[in-house]
């Protein structure tokens, strides 16, 4: 088949996870043609699949970065689409917890960083107002943010999916990207579709493939001297906690100084089911296991704010694997979102908050394409 004879797209999005949905979402009121490429035969079923559902409220990243705007922008956003559409959710706050005085001092510093990342909402409380909150938890001070919530990925994500669908986009799943090479204007994109080899012109091409976003790059012929940020995994185990909920709210620790993460913190589902962690465990390969033996150091973790807990209700649950742009012990990377030529955009190190910043990040891309 000649160049010519081939099907055309205004856009193609690699990857239907909450992040390229959302990008298919948010780009089709300006494009007529959007295909979105998703190796796996369901959607969402790489990081989307396994993560805590928490709607973050913006507090942690450093002022200024792609991943504090996006994640105040995109709760916004999220908020106000799945109130529209139905998508089940809840503002169910969070308390931040300060175990002793010296983190009092970090505690204070925490709701200043936030307050320059545009959260303006935090409150500061003593252990008096903790012990009215949850009187399970044990600490001395706290930050309540009401703004914090859970909502169903799942859910939100079929929900993006309609909307995209209903204004024309084609979701392709079991359709392996394989390379894709610059010709003139246009990219060419060959993929094997449901075990066939077909080749398709697109306008844009969007990188959106979480994981496998470095692995994707590689395969994108004539970017120039363009080299993908280097890539490194990284576990986040979780546990379950059996019987009825002890708390109301979701709880988080103080993030330790030089962690990878926020903690192993307390979070609800829907349901009303505690959830543990994640921990951080870089490997040399994805691995969702959850070991029996990982749960006495949950416990030791989790009694600092919760002294009751009796550590044979935990149960192992789940795992998921974030797509650290930092090695273990370096200093913490941004989001990288890259539009490295015309028609080019790339996205790597999407992790957290990626599920709460994803339509501020498809309305960032939004405007990339559209200068």
């Amino acid at each position: 088949m000649s160049v010519s004879g081939l099907d055309h797209f205004n856009v193609c999005v690699i990857g239907a996870g909450v992040v390229g949905l959302a990008i298919a979402k948010m780009l089709s009121d300006k494009f007529d043609s959007i295909v979105v490429l998703e190796r796996e035969k369901m959607i969402g079923s790489g990081i989307s699949s396994r993560n805590s559902e928490v709607v973050h409220a913006g507090i942690y990243y450093p002022t200024g970065s792609l991943k504090a705007q996006l994640c105040v922008r995109g709760k916004q956003l999220l908020y106000e689409f799945c109130q529209q559409y139905k998508v089940p959710h809840r503002k169910i706050a969070k308390l931040i917890v300060a175990s002793h005085e010296q983190q009092v001092e970090d505690l204070i510093k925490l709701k200043h960083k936030a307050e320059d990342n545009g959260v303006l909402d935090l409150q500061q409380i003593d252990k008096q107002g903790l012990a009215e909150r949850e009187p399970e938890v044990a600490g001395i001070a706290a930050l309540f943010s009401p703004s914090t919530g859970i909502v169903d990925g799942h859910s939100l994500m079929l929900a993006y999916q309609n909307f995209a669908e209903q204004n024309g986009c084609l979701i392709c799943l079991n359709s392996i990207f394989q390379a894709a090479e610059k010709h003139g204007d246009d990219y060419i994109v060959d993929v094997v579709s449901v075990g066939e080899r077909y080749k398709f012109k697109c306008d844009i091409l969007i990188n959106a493939a979480g994981l496998d976003a470095q692995a994707t790059a590689r395969c994108i012929e004539g970017v120039g001297e363009f080299v993908a940020p280097p890539l490194y995994y990284c576990k986040g185990s979780y546990f379950s906690l059996t019987g009825c909920s002890p708390f109301k709210h979701l709880i988080y620790p103080m993030p330790e100084a030089n962690t990878m993460g926020l903690g192993v913190h307390a979070t609800l589902d829907l349901s009303g089911q505690v959830r543990f962690g994640p921990d951080t465990e870089y490997q040399p390969q994805p691995d969702y296991s959850v070991p029996e033996k990982k749960r006495a150091k949950f416990a030791e973790a989790i009694k600092r704010y919760y002294p009751a807990l009796d550590p044979d209700k935990l149960v192992p649950a789940y795992a998921g694997v974030r797509p650290k742009l930092q090695a273990q012990g370096a200093a913490v990377r941004d989001f990288e979102i890259h539009q490295t030529q015309t028609g080019l955009i790339q996205l790597f190190g999407i992790e957290s908050p990626g599920l709460t910043a994803s339509l501020a990040i498809g309305e960032y891309i939004g405007n990339l394409v559209s200068q």
